[in-house]
């Protein structure tokens, strides 16, 4: 009895002891599993170097990387920029001026971006200020203030020269911000409120003239009414004179009409008595001569003979 109880427990030391055991060489297989097999996202890629040479990049999806044997280095692909500080820069005509920019950039071989530069990132901004440092020395200062996109082209065109070797692409350059010397800006803002205080006296004219034009279009359009009101007024006068004329004319006209009429139921003996009548006029006058027609013998024939009758 005695030694099966003493046995026991060192059986139960041996199997905790197993389960360690096997916890760390499940551990350990775990970690040499996770460095043989790389899971590799569509962003990235592995350059694979075997012992020492260089077999290319791989990826994505899964890679075998032999431990000792081989060595990885991951190479990302997607977009990335470089924040270039202030830098003070001489343009062509030796004014000194403040520029910091951003270079957006991206690698398009990955065999390259590792085995041709160390540091792409510090090499970049490093040719990045030099460049901007000869691009802007070819320009004069009002050039570098008013063609921005221009300088931002050029840079791009150059840094993608340099950095083309070393399997990048630069996508973008963009300039943030330009500062001109202190005399530059005082004399851009003095010339900024001139054609501000310019802008605002072209304006005040332009409204002024304007005014003017519609004052005299008014008075235009004022004369030319009165002058329309002057001819239809006319134009209603004449109107109502020949009106009235044609009245008058149709008046006398048949006033004459029934005259005739009536002279037309005249008989003789009526027209002597209207012929005595006219003499007897003429014998009242004051004059010492008469003129008397020679029809005026016929008609005293025919009255006398109209008496006998």
């Amino acid at each position: 009895m005695d030694p099966v109880s003493i046995n026991l427990p060192n059986l139960e030391v041996t199997s905790m002891g197993m389960y360690v055991l096997l916890g760390i060489l499940a551990f350990v297989a775990f970690l040499v599993l996770r460095s043989i097999v790389r899971v590799v996202p569509e962003y990235q890629r592995l350059v694979i170097f075997t012992l020492g040479r260089c077999d290319g990049q791989k990826g994505p999806g899964i890679v075998i990387v032999l431990p000792i044997v081989q060595q990885a280095v991951t190479v990302d692909l997607r977009e990335a920029y470089i924040e270039v500080a202030h830098q003070t820069c001489i343009t062509k005509d030796n004014a000194p001026i403040g520029i910091d920019f951003l270079l957006y950039w991206k690698v398009i071989d990955a065999t390259l971006t590792v085995v041709s530069v160390r540091d792409f990132s510090g090499a970049a901004q490093g040719i990045a200020m030099t460049t901007l440092r000869a691009v802007v020395g070819d320009i004069p200062l009002d050039d570098v203030l008013a063609q921005r996109e221009r300088i931002n082209t050029i840079l791009r065109t150059k840094l993608d020269e340099v950095t083309e070797r070393w399997g990048v692409k630069v996508t973008n350059v963009e300039i943030r911000e330009i500062v001109p010397p202190r005399d530059v800006q005082e004399a851009m803002n003095k010339q900024m409120t001139a054609e501000r205080t310019r802008r605002a006296m072209v304006l005040e004219a332009d409204g002024q003239k304007q005014a003017a034009i519609t004052v005299a279009e008014g008075q235009k359009q004022s004369e030319i009414l009165k002058a329309e009101g002057a001819k239809q007024a006319a134009i209603l006068a004449a109107e109502a004179t020949r009106q009235r004329s044609i009245l008058e004319a149709e008046g006398y006209a048949l006033a004459l009409k029934q005259v005739f009429d009536q002279a037309k139921g005249i008989d003789d003996k009526t027209m002597a008595l209207q012929y005595l009548e006219a003499l007897k006029s003429i014998g009242r006058s004051e004059s010492s001569k008469w003129i008397i027609p020679a029809e005026l013998t016929g008609m005293v024939q025919r009255i006398g003979a109209n008496l006998t009758k």
